[in-house]
């Protein structure tokens, strides 16, 4: 067995390949841009939620009270008339990219302490390159995919963007697989 410690370097190398082809991904490329629409009427819309001041947080609307209220004749009535949907309300001002790239980074190095954990456990120093891929790029494909899967199902993500963290996803565990298949202790070249 081959201890997080013993991993350190592919640990947070593996987390800057990733933010680096992530920055790449979504800032270079225009792979990402059609991600978000514009709601038509955007400052009439501003305005009422304005007008409501609600503290920052992930709203759903219509919103029930309580499973027996969900089934209510009222309550179907306001999901039939519509709009149905989630809104996250975020602090005012500007966002805040460096909190948000921070944030971003310390998610890939906490992946990929997963993945070096779980491949740690079945890969004792010295392993061969194609076992210790494998496991960490299972264990960081699921980090880095679930999310969008969750949202796709769960918050009515459309499918075609989802189908794209999925393909970053996939990048981002083939760049963290191949960091701990490189780099893993006493393997041939590490």
């Amino acid at each position: 067995m081959v201890s997080v410690f013993d991993i350190w370097l592919p640990i947070l190398l593996s987390a800057v390949f990733v933010f680096i082809a992530s920055s790449v991904l979504h800032m270079l490329l225009p792979w990402h841009r059609s991600d978000h629409k514009k709601l038509p009427g955007e400052d009439a819309i501003r305005d009422a939620i304005r007008a409501q001041n609600p503290p920052t947080g992930l709203y759903f609307f219509p919103r029930a009270s309580s499973m027996k209220d969900m089934s209510t004749p009222e309550m179907q009535e306001k999901f039939k008339e519509g709009p149905v949907g989630h809104v996250t309300i975020m602090a005012d001002g500007p966002p805040t990219m460096g909190k948000s790239l921070m944030l971003w980074f310390l998610f890939s190095v906490v992946i990929s302490v997963f993945a070096g954990y779980v491949t740690g456990m079945f890969n004792a120093a010295g392993a061969e390159y194609a076992p210790v891929q494998r496991a960490a790029g299972t264990i960081a494909i699921l980090g880095y995919c679930a999310p969008a899967l969750m949202d796709a199902v769960w918050k009515a993500q459309p499918w075609g963007v989802t189908f794209k963290h999925l393909i970053d996803g996939v990048i981002y565990a083939l760049l963290t697989a191949g960091t701990f298949g490189w780099l893993w202790p006493g393997a041939p070249g590490a």
